[in-house]
């Protein structure tokens, strides 16, 4: 299996509800270092996984979503604890949806699983990595 990964950060602010969470249940921030990286069994025409600058590109447009956010006060994430292993899954969730809708070119097709790793330092991290949802035309042969 071929990977690339690009990388970016992301800064938010939220709470936690639960006694399990202890003092994050107050408001602090969180600093993450996001990798997402892309899988697929064989490289393109061109010899490449994705095009890394689209890719990029993506992860960019995602991370300006949620950027300096307290998401406390997004309403899409109403009554739900912002864990880093969430918001793995909700860029996972996102960067999906733009394989899905074309937006990292053609390319991008043989693309069959996304890892999403949020490092919170440089001892703990949490990841979500699942299989790339297809677009209806190519759903057989990515399964």
């Amino acid at each position: 299996m071929y990977t690339v990964c690009v990388r970016d950060h992301l800064m938010i602010a939220h709470s936690f509800r639960g006694d399990v969470f202890g003092p994050a249940q107050r408001l602090h921030g969180a600093t993450f270092v996001v990798d997402v990286a892309f899988r697929r069994p064989t490289l393109d025409d061109d010899g490449i996984v994705v095009d890394i600058g689209r890719a990029g590109g993506a992860l960019g447009a995602i991370i300006a979503e949620l950027n300096y956010r307290n998401l406390d006060d997004e309403p899409g994430f109403s009554g739900i604890n912002t864990t880093t292993e969430v918001m793995a899954r909700v860029i996972h969730e996102r960067m999906a949806a733009r394989i899905v809708a074309g937006e990292l070119g053609p390319g991008a097709d043989g693309i069959v699983a996304l890892e999403v790793r949020l490092h919170e330092s440089h001892i703990a991290w949490a990841a979500y990595e699942a299989p790339l949802l297809a677009r209806p035309d190519r759903r057989e042969r990515v399964r």
